[in-house]
């Protein structure tokens, strides 16, 4: 009985999602790992940087603006929950944060980011 226990809580566990991963575009590379009791998204090289200063720029709250992007969490409390990872997602480009949804997908990893019932999902790539 407790190994049938044992194996339903492995089969709906997600897919670990730790390591480097390459945004859309191949801008940035997210690095996934442990923070706390969750798993947060930090970005930890820009591949493509954009013209200007590399700083967390349309941060809605003033005092943040000047943060470096190079460090930023874009990910953040992300919990396993069936097959997949709830947490947050931030967007400097815009300065949202959106709920979040993450999965493993093969050598992929799926991002989905929603505001009320509107998603936008990415993949991204496993980073070299």
């Amino acid at each position: 009985m407790i190994a049938l226990i044992a194996a339903a809580a492995l089969a709906a566990a997600p897919a670990p999602i730790g390591g480097h991963w390459l945004t859309p575009g191949g801008e940035a590379v997210v690095e996934v790992a442990p923070c706390g009791a969750a798993l947060c998204g930090r970005i930890v090289r820009v591949v493509k940087p954009r013209p200007g200063p590399q700083v967390d720029a349309r941060n809605p709250d003033p005092a943040l603006r000047g943060r470096p992007i190079i460090g930023l969490v874009i990910l953040a409390a992300l919990r396993p929950d069936a097959d997949r990872w709830r947490g947050r997602i931030y967007d400097p480009e815009s300065g949202r944060t959106y709920r979040a949804e993450v999965a493993r997908g093969g050598t992929a990893l799926k991002v989905k980011g929603c505001f009320g019932p509107f998603c936008r999902s990415q993949l991204w790539a496993a980073a070299r």
